[in-house]
């Protein structure tokens, strides 16, 4: 497909685990990263033996189903932790709340891992490769320059391997689990954008910060009452003037509580249901009383809000385009031969649309190669970079893309206010994003709670 259509940026997942811990090394991105390398410990070598020294051995500290986790698996989390609050200028935790904490997120992180493997989610190595090659590209880096990088910083490379590893196995889960199954429906679109209390509001964007209780599915009257008193008296301390984001750190099962407990911005399409309503009455510096959901017990602070509201003018170009592809049967040099063919049959007088509608190898090619207006970013660089040099009637020389070789014509220009198709799209995405992420909460839960979970003293 030519068009790259853009979708509303991802904010921070509600709830979702693959930000479980962010290692040491995400910091070296500028991304969320994945949770640091996992894996049983070996016991540590031993030393000969001596009536006068104790050789202390790597133990076990609970036991995922057949997997287990050592002490030195949670130590290793608990560094890096400590590295990011420390940059943060966040607090830690008590010890032994954080170790609770980690623990908790550890177990999460495994039984979701352990459920990918058995239902056959498989990540190559050349998927990995790829995927570094694109971190260090992003960073504007070789990726030989990127290793020398993560050497300095003491991360080895196949442990960055691994880490993203995990990353994309969480990536996919997600999307076979949750996002391929989400639906938004024209019908859902209109009935957000014709409620007026939305309406008014719909352009407005809100940075929040949160604390979640969890609850178990299966929690007893008992433990309900206990998460409860927890999250109260979490509030009790912010209004006292206690700093949210230390209190969070100490008190917020919500993978981002040890990252500060944003959620980043999110318009009203994206509040997640339990609250959406509340924020919308909140204003900025705001905190909310204790507010439940099925996942447990929340607190919100509207950290900042803006107004998104303003008309969107863009540049728009109606345009048409012959497309020769390159792939498996069309070599590149067979490919160019033929948009070349089609380029001297244009310079002696043939119709671009009649060339399309015979030649291209574009969806287009029925209407002639007509893409419509197009808005800019709506179409790969390469693409975007041929048509924005052609004026109003020209038709453009080969032009190379991933998809294969093009001839480009411009036929009309115009400046267009966006904003209403702009808002359509964002409510579209950001309903589909709100789905997404409440089923994947309770995917979440759901695999936690089946998994067999033994602590060991």
């Amino acid at each position: 497909m030519l068009l790259r259509r853009l979708d509303v940026s991802r904010c921070i997942t509600f709830a979702v685990v693959a930000a479980l811990a962010v290692p040491a090394s995400a910091q070296l991105i500028q991304r969320p990263g994945s949770p640091t390398q996992l894996r049983a410990a070996p016991s540590a070598p031993a030393a000969p033996a001596s009536p006068a020294r104790e050789v202390l051995l790597d133990r076990v500290v609970a036991v995922v189903n057949d997997e287990a986790i050592t002490q030195h698996d949670l130590n290793e989390q608990r560094a890096a932790v400590l590295v990011q609050l420390r940059e943060s200028k966040i607090a830690p935790p008590a010890p032994d709340v954080l170790e609770r904490q980690l623990l908790d997120r550890m177990i999460t992180e495994r039984s979701l891992m352990q459920f990918a493997k058995e239902t056959g989610v498989r990540v190559d190595d050349t998927m990995v490769e790829r995927a570094f090659q694109r971190v260090a590209q992003d960073n504007k880096l070789t990726t030989e320059e990127f290793r020398k990088v993560l050497d300095r910083e003491g991360i080895t490379y196949e442990k960055y391997r691994e880490d993203l590893r995990r990353e994309i196995t969480l990536t996919r889960l997600r999307e076979r689990e949750v996002e391929s199954r989400v639906n938004v429906t024209d019908a859902e679109v209109d009935s957000f954008l014709a409620t007026s209390a939305q309406r008014e509001g719909q352009d407005l964007e809100y940075l929040l910060s949160h604390i979640l209780v969890s609850v178990p599915e299966q929690a007893s009257p008992d433990q309900v009452e206990q998460r409860r008193r927890r999250a109260e008296g979490a509030l009790q301390e912010i209004r006292s003037g206690g700093d949210f984001a230390q209190i969070a750190a100490a008190t917020s099962d919500a993978p981002d509580a040890l990252q500060g407990a944003s959620l980043g911005w999110r318009n009203v399409a994206r509040l997640p249901t339990a609250f959406a309503d509340i924020v919308r009455e909140m204003k900025k510096g705001d905190v909310s009383q204790v507010l439940r959901s099925p996942a447990g017990f929340h607190i919100v602070k509207v950290v900042d809000s803006r107004d998104r509201g303003a008309p969107t003018v863009v540049d728009q170009t109606r345009v048409r385009h012959i497309l020769i592809r390159v792939n498996e049967t069309t070599s590149e040099s067979e490919g160019r031969a033929r948009i070349d063919r089609i380029l001297d049959r244009l310079d002696n007088g043939a119709r671009f649309e009649d060339m399309a509608r015979i030649n291209s190898e574009d969806a287009s090619s029925a209407r002639g190669g007509d893409l419509g207006w197009v808005n800019p970013s709506d179409t790969v660089p390469e693409f975007e970079q041929a048509m924005s040099k052609l004026a109003v009637g020209e038709t453009s020389r080969a032009v190379r893309t991933p998809f294969g070789w093009h001839v480009v014509k411009v036929e009309e220009r115009r400046k267009q206010d966006i904003s209403k198709d702009r808002r359509r799209d964002q409510a579209r995405q950001a309903l589909r994003q709100r789905k997404a992420d409440e089923l994947f909460t309770d995917f979440v839960r759901q695999t936690r709670d089946r998994a067999y979970v033994e602590f060991k003293e």
